[in-house]
């Protein structure tokens, strides 16, 4: 991933420096492992755990060679350590070590992503309670619907987030698993303790079944729930960015002293982190797709997911985090305009409180029928721009022979939109 993108901690994670580090874990664990049980002489387990390392340069320059990657490493170990490296690796394939370790960065990348997960909920939470009680106008295929309250938008947020923090933890769980079972994960030169020594020790479960590999579908639940909750991000955002249009204006992203929106307009103020938060998304949900191709692999393990993974995992982990904390910057940052907000309710005199007034007028109108009819018929003439809504309604002869002004006053209300937020929020918080 690119360095724009990158926060140092999750991309600390990442380098080629902390992926070696490790190799070398699992490798020490698995010769402490085979020396408790005898396979190797203990003496030889001190010197490992002792004089154990690598020179990034050495490896690069051996990989140059000898074309793979796991081979390299254990050469450039071997000559920290000397004669006792030939019991490193004993009865092990390259994948024991790659996918335990693969294991390991994941759970720490999780762990960093989950605390920003925490941190959006809370801010969203603080956001919904603030604006519990502040009206704006509900839209539906883009178009006014009738009010509602802001409290709620943030909410709903909160309840999706919550949900994607489940699956994203259950996945988590899902992907800290190792395997160190051999060259088809049949333990022929190894006996199973081995496997569950080293995964207790770093922190992992072992795989129950393995083959060479540990199964990709684990894999591509971490990669899919981190999708499923980009795209929820990316439902906030561009909720935010729609109500920051100039003709809505409703919400909008923080704007820093010194910062330009446009090389071309000093006028701009654009939604440009929110805008970015959705761009990213996509990505995401691709490495989603990809994950899933992973899975199925020929026999026992072929190596199409390999060179893959190298990619979609390490970006996957960093694109989420990243998008994570410019979303949290965002709500830590957003203006709310509560009087455009009620300034757009009441547009065109109050078309929006019109269910209100059909469900008023149902009774003494004799239906519904007639009663939408005389609604809709003064709706129309608004939205044509012949007038005030609730103006229209006063002077409607056939309406007022039916409701008093102060029964029609009260269908334009705000707080009977609002009445039932309170027991909403209890569900919720």
């Amino acid at each position: 991933m690119i360095k724009r993108y990158t926060l140092p901690e999750m991309g600390a994670v990442w380098t080629e420096e902390n992926k070696f580090r490790s190799w070398l874990k699992v490798e020490i664990a698995a010769s402490r492992a085979l020396a408790d049980l005898g396979v190797i002489p203990k003496k030889a387990f001190r010197v490992i755990e002792k004089k154990a390392d690598f020179r990034l340069k050495r490896i690069e320059e051996i990989e140059t060679k000898v074309d793979h990657d796991v081979i390299a490493f254990l050469t450039s170990v071997a000559e920290f350590v000397g004669p006792e490296a030939k019991y490193i690796h004993y009865g092990m394939t390259s994948s024991d070590v790659l996918d335990t370790s693969l294991a390991l960065c994941m759970k720490e990348s999780t762990v960093l992503i989950d605390k920003k997960i925490v941190t959006a909920l809370a801010r969203i939470k603080a956001l919904a309670k603030k604006h519990k009680m502040t009206p704006t106008i509900g839209r539906t295929h883009g178009v006014f619907a009738e009010p509602t309250s802001l409290g709620l938008k943030f909410a709903m947020w909160y309840t999706e987030l919550t949900r994607g923090r489940e699956r994203f933890k259950a996945a988590a769980k899902e992907i800290a698993v190792g395997k160190i079972s051999g060259a088809v994960g049949n333990f022929a030169n190894l006996d199973p303790i081995v496997e569950t020594k080293v995964c207790r020790e770093l922190g992992l479960k072992a795989a129950p079944v393995s083959t060479q590999v540990v199964q990709r579908d684990r894999h591509a639940s971490l990669l899919t729930a981190i999708a499923l909750m980009a795209s929820s991000l990316e439902k906030f955002a561009t909720e935010i960015r729609n109500l920051q249009r100039s003709e809505i204006g409703e919400l909008q992203e923080g704007f820093a002293k010194g910062q330009k929106g446009s090389s071309a307009m000093p006028h701009k103020k654009n939604p440009i982190t929110a805008e970015r938060v959705a761009g990213l998304s996509r990505v995401l949900r691709g490495n989603a797709l990809t994950a899933m191709e992973n899975i199925a692999l020929w026999h026992e393990r072929d190596i199409t997911h390999s060179s893959v993974e190298r990619v979609i995992i390490p970006d996957s982990c960093i694109l989420i985090d990243y998008v994570l904390k410019k979303f949290i910057g965002v709500l830590e940052r957003l203006i709310v305009n509560k009087k455009r907000m009620h300034d757009n309710i009441y547009m065109s005199g109050g078309l929006v409180f019109s269910q209100r007034l059909l469900l008023k007028l149902a009774g003494p109108a004799g239906s519904r029928e007639t009663a939408y009819k005389l609604v809709q018929d003064n709706a129309m003439k608004a939205h044509e721009g012949k007038g005030r809504f609730i103006d229209m309604i006063k002077a409607d002869r056939r309406i007022t022979a039916l409701l008093s002004d102060a029964d029609i006053d009260d269908c334009f209300s705000l707080e009977y939109y609002l009445r039932n937020v309170d027991k909403i929020f209890k569900r919720v918080f």
